[in-house]
């Protein structure tokens, strides 16, 4: 923890609200256009889903395992970052699990469906608060990866923007059509967002005391595996329905070569 500066902090806080807060974009986009760019949406949400891919495997979870080998060695270091990895999974899909289908905001949602009598206010309240939840590990995900790593927090806080925007979308959507408020859409879309500050709130109450180089080796692995699950379960998906199967490999092509070519520049 002495380590860590407050300028440190600070930025890490505000890489988390940009990122949480684009759900504004998404009810924006939901607000203002007549349909959805899905070949662009598909590109971005596989660009997305590389940056998180490769950056889980190539960067954070060297740097967990090495941590945790200073610590505790080899067999127990490498033992206790496969743990991590897993419960970090674990937590994100007991989230998916715990929110119903019909109102889980990773399934995909377009801005054609303003035109579609489909939903009531009190769907889009649920909406809203189901991507609260989700986001919520996602801030805590963004300022830990920024206490640990400037260079790949960036990365990170730009992927989880991305895909942000089609639930701030899934958002002002319902809301929209069962207020014709577009003020109303806009604020509950945006407000949903602030889950992710919120997170990272209390991971700084709760986590900063106990800060260390163990911890911090655990913390990479499960954000790693929260990560991870997010893209192969929500952002991969989401490419194909929105887009052609190869314009989101595109994407996750192109976000990791992104992601490796910026993390080769900082070495």
């Amino acid at each position: 923890m002495d380590s860590i500066t407050t300028s440190q902090i600070l930025f890490a806080f505000l890489l988390t609200a940009i990122a949480g807060l684009s759900t504004g974009i998404g009810s924006l986009i939901a607000l203002i256009a007549k349909k959805t760019n899905k070949n662009f949406l598909s590109i971005s949400l596989g660009f997305s889903a590389g940056i998180m891919i490769y950056v889980s495997f190539m960067e954070m979870m060297p740097q967990g395992l090495e941590e945790l080998t200073l610590v505790y060695g080899e067999k127990i270091g490498t033992l206790y970052i496969i743990i991590a990895f897993f419960v970090g999974i674990l937590f994100i899909n007991l989230i998916d699990f715990l929110i119903p289908e019909q109102i889980n905001p990773h399934e995909a949602h377009g801005v054609e469906e303003m035109d579609e009598k489909v939903n009531l206010k009190r769907t889009g309240i649920m909406v809203a608060i189901s991507i609260a939840i989700h986001n919520f590990p996602e801030g805590i995900a963004t300022f830990t990866s920024a206490l640990t790593s400037i260079d790949v927090a960036i990365p990170i806080t730009i992927a989880i923007a991305i895909h942000n925007i089609p639930e701030g979308i899934a958002v002002a959507v319902p809301i929209y059509h069962s207020t014709g408020s577009r003020k109303k859409a806009f604020w509950y879309s945006f407000l949903s967002g602030l889950a992710e500050p919120l997170g990272a709130l209390l991971a700084f109450l709760f986590l900063m005391r106990f800060w260390n180089p163990a911890l911090n080796g655990l913390i990479l692995a499960a954000v790693s595996g929260i990560m991870v699950f997010i893209s192969l379960d929500e952002l991969l998906p989401s490419a194909e329905k929105y887009g052609k199967h190869h314009l989101s490999i595109i994407g996750v092509v192109a976000g990791m070569l992104v992601m490796a070519v910026s993390l080769f520049l900082f070495i």
